[in-house]
């Protein structure tokens, strides 16, 4: 297996994104994005994404010069147009809103209509945890998942972040509304393993934990069974109403790649204008340790917090290196002309 640094991975996608049009300073919040996500093993979404983002950029998918415009300010509510900008960048600016009304008000909310793929949405929500509010945030997709019940895409497998500040290390949960999205499959796949747990249908109808049958199919499996997939089409039902934008089926209308066109919320709350830190302190320690309390069902077995594994992660392929698959990895620099 091949680690890459930190600075080397960064330096090397801002290169590729400065080649595909993207202004400097764009594709170095770019750059930084997808290199955070495969530093705290979110490899799907990050180095991995690189080759679908350039592609979209040269589609004109994406617009990497663009801006979000401001359509509704309700105080603290606020709309905007993304403007097909890359997602990135219109999200953490969505956030950064939301914060800031939130400091404010005590909760910001701000919705994106007309974005294109955030990429990793946990980013966000450590975005407003760093600065020590609660973050709350989702995007809707294009179909890419059957409703409980079927057998062809009608749903999007729409990404649910929250998040919740904490000294010694925040916890986030940051989930797709499959038991695994394709991005994980992916990643499985490309180490030759299997799931751990069954995933999704074969083309006999069998759930199976075999991450290339079920990227055949196309028939990933809701988590939670019917109670994924109601959630995921009230997410994507919410995201429109809230943005005044396009549903999963008009996303799939618009025909701009994943995510392209898509809604997205982002929620910051100021937890201090409600309560003391102590007690804030408290409640989030008294959890962590009644958590860590259970008994492991496995011999030797851990119990993790939401986060807690990333931030794990995080500190190992700072000191060793990012991992890569070395397929990827060459694309990747080919893109930036280092080859």
């Amino acid at each position: 297996m091949t680690r890459i640094s930190f600075d080397e991975m960064k330096a090397t996608i801002k290169l590729a994104f400065t080649n595909a049009g993207m202004p400097e300073e764009k594709a170095d919040i770019c750059a930084r994005i997808h290199t955070e996500s495969s530093r705290d093993g979110v490899y799907s979404h990050g180095l991995n994404r690189v080759e679908r983002f350039v592609d979209y950029l040269g589609k004109g998918w994406v617009d990497g010069n663009a801006e979000p415009t401001i359509e509704l300010n309700l105080g603290s509510m606020e709309i905007y147009n993304g403007n097909q900008g890359p997602g990135i960048t219109n999200a953490i600016f969505a956030m950064n809103r939301a914060i800031a009304n939130a400091e404010l008000n005590g909760l910001g909310l701000v919705s994106l209509n007309n974005t294109t793929h955030w990429m990793r949405g946990g980013a966000y929500g450590w975005q407003a945890a760093e600065k020590g509010f609660i973050g709350i945030c989702w995007t809707n997709t294009e179909s890419c998942m059957p409703a409980w019940g079927a057998k062809s895409g009608g749903i999007g497998n729409n990404p649910f972040i929250m998040a919740v500040p904490r000294k010694e290390g925040h916890i986030v949960l940051d989930m797709a509304m499959s038991q695994y999205s394709y991005g994980k499959l992916q990643v499985t796949r490309l180490k030759d393993q299997k799931l751990p747990f069954p995933g999704g249908f074969d083309q006999e109808g069998n759930l199976t934990d075999e991450p290339g049958a079920i990227e055949e199919t196309r028939r990933i499996l809701p988590m939670g069974f019917w109670k994924g997939s109601g959630f995921a089409v009230m997410l994507d039902l919410i995201s429109a109403l809230l943005s005044g934008g396009l549903t999963t089926a008009g996303i799939d209308k618009a025909g701009k790649g994943g995510c392209g066109s898509c809604c997205q919320i982002f929620i910051a709350i100021n937890p201090l204008k409600i309560n003391t830190q102590e007690f804030i302190d408290q409640a989030i320690s008294e959890t962590i340790q009644q958590l860590k309390s259970s008994v492991p069902a496995e011999e030797n077995g851990k119990i993790y917090y939401p986060g807690e594994q990333s931030l794990k992660t995080r500190h190992e392929n700072m000191e060793l290196g990012i991992p890569v698959d070395d397929g990827i990895w060459a694309n990747v620099k080919e893109l930036a002309n280092l080859t």
